[in-house]
């Protein structure tokens, strides 16, 4: 979807401020919330497409105010909300509505630290045709899609090069509204900054961008 959130290659948003040692955690809460996040994920009620989805769809007056945990927060009370879980009312209050059903997720303090090495892995091992080879000239499809994409609006209608084949991966334009994995081919595809950004950008200068081979077509 287009919103504030595609940030790549816009001007005037001011400098990136660096942290001298940031910490992992500003905040205690911060921690908690990566937590929850992760235990979800888990548990397998949703995924990590679809919380990117909720995050893209805050307002964004909103977006641009909060932090990046914040995000993850308000993405995870969203979530939590639509899969019927808690009610915002619940969540509001603190506490359970009388009579609510009690859910025990199936993870345990001893359990996390192997589920946090393993992650969440995308890959898949099934059969699916490539497209696109290494050395191809392709374009980036000039799409405006109202859910979820992953193909950056910068790179919408360019031409580009395939320099990688990284193999099969659950397509996240699907995945994030659930309506199927429709694993297919990723690639790494060098983008010239004179294409993406015009004549003022470095003649050598390039961008590797990621995308799947539902956002490319043949040059």
């Amino acid at each position: 979807m287009n919103g504030v959130h595609d940030m790549g290659g816009m001007q005037d948003m001011g400098p990136v401020q660096r942290e001298e040692n940031e910490p992992v955690f500003h905040e205690r809460w911060e921690g908690r919330v990566y937590g929850l996040v992760n235990l979800m994920f888990a548990w397998r009620k949703w995924n990590l497409d679809a919380t990117r989805y909720e995050q893209e769809i805050i307002p964004p007056a909103e977006y641009l105010r909060m932090s990046y945990y914040e995000k993850w927060l308000a993405s995870l009370t969203g979530l939590l909300v639509k899969s019927g879980l808690v009610t915002r009312a619940e969540i509001e209050s603190g506490a359970p509505a009388a009579g609510s059903p009690k859910a025990t997720p199936p993870v345990t303090a001893e359990s996390v630290p192997a589920m946090i090495a393993r992650g969440n892995p995308v890959s898949r091992d099934v059969p699916a045709a490539a497209r696109f080879k290494a050395g191809q000239h392709v374009r980036a499809r000039n799409i405006n899609p109202t859910g979820h994409t992953r193909l950056p609006r910068y790179a919408r209608g360019k031409l580009g090069t395939v320099e990688r084949d990284h193999g099969v991966f659950v397509f996240p334009d699907t995945n994030a509204h659930f309506q199927g994995e429709k694993p297919q081919h990723l690639y790494s595809v060098r983008f010239a900054a004179r294409e993406l950004w015009g004549e003022q950008a470095a003649p050598r200068d390039a961008v590797y961008v990621n995308l799947w081979d539902d956002h490319l077509e043949p040059a």
